[in-house]
């Protein structure tokens, strides 16, 4: 069957085949169950647990996930038996160590409940089979370590690894095959050595170590507060494309590379500008309907559903949670909206710029940190200007993207944002911090020692961070509170009202190193501040609010070439850069260099401590030998498809087009038509061949390009 006629059948299946339909949750009156009833009805809750445990083991349990001490055996075998009864309860005949190797997805093994008792008599062995799961197997799990990425810290004769239970995150029971279910175990990922091999123990360090730098910071500016604990909160904003699942088996391309390598656009796309926001498609609506579903009983709070800005590009976003619950959330979010568009003849897609033309996808990844008494640091409240607390830990934001504004560009960087970044919808290479016009006026005013401007009387002394009032000049509508700060796309780094927008993550990366690499920076920020304002008190107990200010005008002065409000898009911007001294890192081999460049390498390693050195190269090497091998991939493909496809069809036509101009001049007819093709489409015809021969040549050189250094070989798959 020809291209053409598969293309056909799938358009007219999608248009006449049978719609998948699920029956919503409904109580025993037949009434549906409110969404707040289903959530978190498939995790193993710290609630449930409690229920399930005795009240000394739930206490020991407790106090080791505060880090107060270790999980003894009988705590771990209790929890394992009240576990897996659960699971069981729900179907559940395997579980699995879930985890996050440094591949962008998460990795997971099967094993069953079920093992077998022996016992021996006169008669011979007896078998008995049973249920069983102990306090070991939920601890960790054996996966060979020397499969998975590790930048050269596992090789086949060192295969050992580990993956050991987060218990931080909650265990939860998935769908399996046939009507059972699996029970998933969030864990991490070390080697036989314990060093790092996944993506997840370096969020969890570092969470660690900005929770203790941050409350010595709030304790020093309120000796009152007594803050134990402090939390980096997260939401990641998915984007991402949802085709037709038969079209897309129809393009070689697409289904190894992530994005289509050739094709043109169609008349129509994105130009009309009414695909935002616009109706979500009825087939893809019964798609998310059931990814939510599925997400609200997985305790993942999926908060918001719309239509992107390219056809066939949609967007959910959860609400705000922890941030290595977060990520967990995500990629489990990733993971199930996959296997949901699969049940509707869908496939996701999640490269960064799977169509050439239209805009690519984000996960713009909503940061913020809070205490433990729910207080946001980030909150300006209705004085910013007198909020000191506020202040330093926006600066301390601010001083983290101005000292290592290289190593969150090397954080989001890959072969396939590339493509995406600065592209008139996503931010470009420079990382710069948008505050809004209110904002930059209090720190400016601080700056200068003067009063505050206000923006619509003059004489103004304070500023309501609540936002103004906006009258729409209609009758029967209300007015509207405006928000403090108007909202700046093209900013990379955007204050937002009570946090922080990372924007040019890519969306299908995981959050784990773009959120680790910017709590380290700025830990690092507030460590500084900390030694400042110790210094500038002196011996007194607490800083005054002299001192306190003195410490915020210097970090205002230093950290102001990070501050900018216009056009990040613009020429004028790069240039205007260049002059504060910003950088501008044009390719993802060029920022992974940074992470290896004497400052933020301590920062990372002997300041931090979230990364060993070791750890630190092998992330290194992963990264730049995952550029080069995408980029080989991508060539080798789209070798494939125009020697195997595209030439030939080509020398096809050229062939029928000449033997139906000499039929035609045989037979005495006017063969002009076909002579004007045919004389435009032959030299067509003859660079496409030296194309591809030069193409297969840069692919063979980059295949055997031979050298000792990973980031060399990203380089020149860049350069080729």
């Amino acid at each position: 069957m020809s291209a053409y006629e598969l293309r056909k059948n799938a358009l007219v299946k999608a248009a006449t085949g049978e719609k998948r339909e699920i029956e919503y949750p409904r109580k025993a009156d037949g009434s549906p169950k409110y969404p707040s009833e289903i959530y978190g009805e498939n995790v193993f809750t710290l609630k449930t647990m409690a229920k399930a445990l005795p009240k000394p083991i739930f206490s020991s349990f407790l106090k080791q996930r505060r880090g107060r001490q270790n999980l003894d055996k009988t705590t771990a075998d209790s929890i394992a038996h009240a576990v897996r009864v659960w699971a069981m309860d729900r179907g559940a005949t395997h579980y699995t160590h879930w985890f996050q190797p440094q591949t962008g997805a998460t990795a997971e093994k099967h094993d069953a409940f079920l093992s077998l008792l022996s016992s021996f008599t006169p008669g011979g062995e007896e078998v008995t089979p049973i249920d069983q799961f102990s306090g070991s197997q939920l601890l960790q799990s054996e996966p060979d370590a020397s499969s998975f990425p590790s930048g050269g810290m596992r090789t086949t004769f060192e295969a050992r690894g580990y993956t050991i239970w987060d218990t931080s995150s909650s265990m939860f029971v998935q769908r399996g095959p046939n009507g059972t279910s699996i029970l998933y175990i969030p864990s991490v990922f070390i080697s036989y050595n314990g060093d790092a091999l996944d993506e997840k123990t370096g969020l969890l360090r570092s969470n660690e170590v900005l929770s203790r730098a941050a409350a010595e910071l709030v304790n020093l500016l309120e000796p009152d507060a007594h803050v134990a604990h402090v939390y980096t909160t997260l939401g990641t904003e998915q984007e991402f494309f949802l085709v037709d699942r038969t079209m897309y088996a129809l393009r070689p391309d697409l289904k190894i590379t992530g994005r289509t390598l050739v094709g043109q656009l169609p008349p129509r796309h994105q130009q009309l500008e009414d695909h935002y926001f616009g109706r979500i498609p009825s087939r893809v609506m019964r798609a998310i309907s059931e990814l939510e579903l599925e997400c609200l009983r997985l305790g993942i709070p999926i908060k918001t559903r719309h239509n992107e800005v390219a056809p066939a590009q949609f967007e959910v976003a959860p609400i705000f949670e922890e941030a290595s619950v977060a990520v967990d959330h995500n990629l489990l979010t990733m993971d199930v909206l996959h296997k949901v568009a699969h049940r509707h003849n869908l496939r996701v897609l999640y490269h960064e710029k799977p169509f050439k033309g239209v805009n690519g996808s984000g996960k713009h990844c909503n940061w913020a940190v809070a205490t433990d008494r729910g207080e946001n640091l980030l909150d300006p409240t209705v004085r910013p200007e007198t909020n000191f607390r506020f202040l330093v830990f926006l600066l301390a934001v601010l001083r983290a993207l101005q000292e290592h504004a290289p190593l969150l560009r090397a954080a989001i960087s890959s072969s396939s944002n590339e493509h995406r970044l600065g592209a008139q919808e996503a931010p470009p290479a420079i990382i710069s911090a948008f505050l809004g016009d209110q904002l930059n006026e209090v720190l400016d005013a601080i700056d200068e020692d003067r009063p505050l401007k206000n923006f619509s009387v003059p004489q103004f002394q304070t500023i309501k961070v609540g936002g103004t009032v906006l009258d729409v000049k209609v009758a029967g509508l209300p007015h509207i509170a405006r928000d403090l700060t108007d909202r700046n796309r093209t900013s990379p780094f955007a204050f937002t009202g009570n946090k922080f927008e990372f924007r040019a993550v890519g969306s299908k990366q995981s959050p784990s190193f773009p959120v680790t690499v910017l709590n380290c920076a700025v830990t690092a920020a507030i460590t500084e501040i900390v030694a400042d304002l110790r210094a500038q008190m002196g011996s007194k107990p607490a800083p005054s609010d002299d001192d306190t200010l003195a410490v915020i005008r210097k970090y205002i002065r230093l950290t102001r070439p990070v501050r900018f409000e216009g056009d990040n898009y613009s020429d004028a911007w790069v240039a205007e850069a260049a002059r504060r001294g910003l950088p501008n890192i044009r390719t993802a081999p060029e920022a992974f260099t940074y992470l290896l460049k004497d400052k933020h390498l301590a920062m990372l390693t002997t300041d931090t401590g979230i990364f060993s050195h070791g750890e630190l190269m092998s992330r290194y090497h992963i990264l730049n030998e995952r550029y080069a091998k995408d980029v080989i991939i991508e060539a080798e493909t789209l070798k494939t498809i125009v020697g195997q496809q595209i030439l030939p069809a080509a020398l096809e036509y050229r062939k029928s087009l000449a033997e139906s101009a000499a039929a035609l001049k045989a037979v005495g007819v006017e063969a002009a038509p076909e002579v004007q093709v045919l004389n435009e489409l032959a030299p067509l015809v003859v660079a496409l061949q030296a194309e591809h021969t030069k193409l297969a040549a840069a692919v063979q050189k980059l295949i055997d390009h031979e050298s000792d250094d990973s980031n060399k070989h990203a380089q020149a798959a860049c350069d080729s």
